[in-house]
């Protein structure tokens, strides 16, 4: 059931580490599950395609708009990177609903027709963990209702236990001010400008955690550093809307096109500082000039950044009690590939 990754993120074999300073780089990403060989090639489309620093498109790899059904179901059919008995693994392309209103495109409206496409007849598959619309990253999917809840209990038990079972890999506007840590913070939803926003509530009663407000944890782990950036390791130990956007935002440090919450982060010479989440409107993320540059965007370009959080990995349980944990890895989608490549976070 082991899912692979390419040695390179986006599926490309690295060619070698040139300056020196790289090489405690490449020992952080392997560290964190970024140097598995790859042994299955069923990879997104366009993960194999090589592109040159540039490319020909600011972002490319993203979920093509006004996808039919049908294009939909091609397209997760070839996102597909493991299949072992009733389970199916995607890599699902950022901006991808997994639920949503009757009648719109998602994940969960069009899994009848990709079960048919994937040969399961009447077994048709059940969503057990996914990524959020804006990241991008690992699907699990099953076609037997034993099987699915199963996870499931294993999932709710680790986060009791807190033990992280998934792991997202993050481009951060700005360097954590340490290189590993917890960030803990309560957390309620608030409608705010006409959508739910997630809110930190820094001392929460008992009244609150009975009317939504949760305690909310997450681990990071500083990988590399360039150009004013971070490339992070993230592993939530809870679950709450949006909860790893926002706890990056506690550290200053926003997800790199986060449109959201990004704006929470407020800068005077040079100097960053949160601002209230309650009165600070959503709006476009602002990317420095030079960061522009290295990227090689226009401010207009800028504002179409999608959000550069992938969930790369996840464990799950062995057949026994006592096996191993069975590890799937996901590639990271072309655009945060070039993303890296500009920021000078490792070498192609």
């Amino acid at each position: 059931m082991r899912a692979v990754v390419a040695r390179e993120m986006d599926g490309r074999r690295v060619s070698g580490w040139v300056w020196r300073q790289r090489l405690a780089v490449r020992g952080a990403l392997e560290d964190a599950g970024f140097g598995t060989e790859a042994r299955n090639q069923n990879q997104p489309r366009g993960s194999h395609q090589r592109s040159g620093l540039l490319g020909d498109q600011p972002f490319p790899g993203l979920l093509p708009k006004n996808l039919s059904r049908e294009e939909l179901v091609d397209t997760l059919r070839a996102a597909v990177v493991d299949r072992k008995g009733p389970l199916v693994t995607l890599n699902k392309p950022q901006g991808l609903p997994v639920t949503g209103k009757p009648g719109e495109l998602t994940l969960l409206s069009v899994l009848p027709e990709l079960s048919q496409s994937l040969g399961l007849g009447e077994r048709e598959l059940q969503v057990v963990r996914a990524s959020g619309k804006e990241s991008s990253g690992l699907v699990l999917l099953s076609s037997c209702p034993q099987t699915t809840s199963r996870l499931q209990k294993f999932f709710i038990h680790a986060r009791r236990a807190q033990r992280p079972t998934a792991t997202y890999c993050a481009v951060t506007n700005g360097i954590p001010a340490t290189s590993e840590g917890k960030i803990q913070t309560a957390l309620k939803l608030e409608h705010i400008d006409g959508v739910n926003l997630s809110v930190p509530v820094k001392t929460p009663s008992r009244k609150d955690i009975l009317e939504g407000v949760k305690k909310t944890l997450s681990h990071f782990r500083v990988l590399a550093t360039g150009s004013g950036c971070a490339l992070v390791q993230l592993q939530p130990l809870t679950v709450f809307s949006s909860q790893l956007q926002v706890h990056m935002v506690l550290q200053l440090c926003p997800v790199l096109g986060d449109h959201t919450y990004s704006a929470r982060v407020g800068t005077v010479l040079g100097q960053r500082f949160l601002l209230p989440s309650e009165s600070t409107k959503r709006k476009t993320q602002v990317l420095d000039e030079a960061l522009l540059r290295r990227l090689h965007l226009t401010p207009s370009q800028a504002a179409q950044l999608p959000l550069h959080l992938h969930l790369h990995r996840l464990l799950l349980p062995g057949t026994r009690a006592r096996d191993t944990p069975i590890e799937l890895l996901a590639p990271l989608p072309p655009y945060f590939s070039r993303t890296l490549q500009c920021l000078g976070l490792y070498l192609q």
